[in-house]
């Protein structure tokens, strides 16, 4: 029998019985769209998760830090002989390069910070923020980008995070004065007050002029800071502390590495944590979020899938009821020429037919379903968010292309494997007798 033959019998015997395949198919249509919800909720909330942990930092870099000699003791706490101490582990110049020796590591970039209390001051006003140094002249290496000016770095210059032109306040200010906009400080000089007391407590302070030649997108991360060279933050703290800083006995406080491949970088992170060195990464969080979330989707497929084995068993019943009131026609087909194959696939078209057709049922409904749940979801996460002071959602629930190709699919091998005993039955039958069947 050709295809075309086949597929035309196949509709014309589905045509005939069109409420019993209807009735039918409407438990493959409920299993469907249940795949479909769950699994698409799941997504939502994924991206929901991930995207709510925007701007926790770049996903190919590792935070470094020195080990001071934190960690277990050896039996379990208590004294510790001299021999037996934790190794405490700085970063040193040494150390960068032992860093930047890893394979599948890009970058190695020292950081300091300000160890002293400090005031940024432009026109009447002020603000506090904190002040890092690094020893790179382009933060775009970083992986930050500037919304206006330039990330280039230069002696003299600062880049500012973009929620630091709002930290500016007017002292003078009288209660129930109008404040002050926020300053637009781009390519304005401002001064840098450093602040420190020496042993009697006197205060002193000490004022640079600071040009701002940047400030840097929103990303939480960078937002309240202000980048500076990392020779002039070591400049400052020297001041600060009345000493030189011996960058072999103090360390770096603080050091970025950028991994080539994201891929990498938690294996990465594993190294420099056994090299002695505390590290940490945002690309564990994500990993972390992601495995719980595909855990979801296949707990909420599955229940999906257990409505869909059921809505089998109605298929199985319906193509063996079907055989019994078909007997003689099955005799009278095999009598004219039919082969056992030609019986089999019949069936099995059938049975496929009416997963296939409950499947694109399924995922109609249970599409239209997914974007009237992700509207209300997002209404009331909406309120939600909006009382505790966070950003608004932007998805609640994702239906991709894929799971809906994937449950028309699944929908429709369910069927198929629904049919294969009715189908069997059907094609081993005795011509002879079922001709005779009543």
């Amino acid at each position: 029998m050709r295809f075309l033959d086949l597929l035309r019998l196949i509709l014309s015997n589905l045509g005939r019985r069109k409420g019993r395949v209807a009735l039918t198919a409407i438990g493959v249509v409920i299993g469907t769209a249940a795949i479909v919800i769950l699994v698409s909720m799941a997504i939502g909330l994924r991206q929901s998760a991930n995207q709510q942990l925007y701007g926790i930092g770049d996903l190919s870099q590792i935070q470094v830090s020195p080990n001071y000699g934190e960690g277990p003791m050896p039996g379990g706490g208590g004294p510790v002989a001299v021999d037996q101490a934790p190794i405490q582990t700085i970063i040193s110049n040494q150390s960068l390069e032992d860093l930047a020796a890893i394979p599948g590591v890009e970058t190695v970039v020292a950081r300091d910070f300000l160890m002293t209390s400090s005031m940024l001051r432009y026109d009447r006003l002020e603000a506090g923020m904190g002040i890092m140094g690094v020893a790179v002249d382009d933060l775009s290496s970083l992986g930050v980008k500037a919304q206006q000016g330039t990330a280039v770095l230069s002696k003299g210059t600062a880049v500012i995070g973009a929620m630091i032109p709002s930290q500016f306040y007017n002292p003078q200010i009288r209660p129930g004065q109008e404040p002050p906009p926020p300053p637009d400080l781009l390519g304005q000089q401002v001064k840098l007050e450093l602040i420190k007391w020496d042993d009697q407590g006197n205060e002193i302070r000490k004022v640079f002029q600071v040009k701002v030649v940047g400030i840097l997108e929103e990303n939480r991360a960078d937002d309240w800071s202000m980048y500076m060279r990392l020779d002039e933050v070591t400049m400052f703290n020297e001041w600060a502390l009345g000493r030189r800083i011996n960058r072999a006995k103090d360390g770096y406080p603080n050091a970025i590495v950028k991994v080539s491949d994201v891929k990498e970088v938690v294996n990465i992170t594993d190294v420099i944590t056994g090299m002695g060195y505390q590290a940490f990464t945002p690309q564990s969080f994500v990993e972390g979020i992601d495995n719980f979330y595909l855990v979801l989707q296949v707990v909420f497929g599955g229940v999906g899938a257990i409505a869909l084995l059921v809505a089998a068993i109605g298929i199985a019943n319906t193509m063996a009821m079907a055989i019994l009131e078909r007997t003689r026609e099955i005799g009278l087909m095999k009598a004219i020429g039919a082969t056992n194959r030609d019986v089999l696939l019949t069936f099995l078209g059938e049975a496929s037919g009416i997963g296939f057709l409950g499947g694109l049922g399924g995922i109609i409904f249970g599409w239209l379903a997914s974007q009237v749940i992700n509207v209300l979801a997002l209404v009331y996460m909406a309120g939600q968010t909006a009382q505790q002071g966070g950003p608004p959602p932007s998805l609640a629930v994702s239906t991709p292309l894929w799971l809906l190709f994937f449950a028309l699919f699944f929908a429709t091998l369910i069927g198929l494997l629904s049919g294969i005993y009715p189908a069997l039955h059907a094609a081993t039958m005795v011509p002879v007798n079922a001709l005779k069947y009543e």
